[in-house]
């Protein structure tokens, strides 16, 4: 799991530093390699299997049901609401605090881009029109 928020500073989800979402260290929420979030091996992710940020599976990055990156529901990758992944509060994945808001998804552009080149562009236009960036 990676932080995934909005916070630019150490450990934040766009920090590229030690600990941050957008770190290419191994393990780090950007790196390619092992355990990483553009990693698709295990654990990673872009991993398919189990608990991986490309998994339907229960937790993964495409379920749409109880903690899964697509679903709506609290604690879900698509809630609005506190701690959810499209919340702005702090811990939410859309926050600027240093709160984390962890996420086994890869960083939010290429999550979008893979939504798409599955066919779930509702879902990837939903996620861009919450982000405070162009993807």
């Amino acid at each position: 799991m990676w932080n995934r928020n909005q916070h630019t500073g150490p450990g934040g989800g766009l920090s590229s530093g030690p600990g941050g979402g957008l770190s290419t260290e191994p393990g780090g929420g950007a790196s390619a390699g092992p355990g990483g979030g553009l990693s698709f091996s295990l654990g990673g992710g872009l991993y398919t299997g189990p608990g991986g940020g490309m998994s339907m599976g229960p937790g993964g990055g495409l379920s749409t049901g109880p903690g899964g990156g697509l679903s709506m529901s609290p604690g879900g990758g698509l809630y609005r609401g506190l701690g959810g992944g499209l919340s702005k509060c702090p811990g939410g994945g859309l926050s600027a605090s240093p709160e984390p808001y962890l996420s086994n998804i890869p960083p939010w552009p290429v999550f979008v881009r893979e939504l798409e080149k599955r066919g779930l562009h509702d879902f990837a236009e939903l996620i861009r029109r919450h982000l405070p960036y162009k993807v």
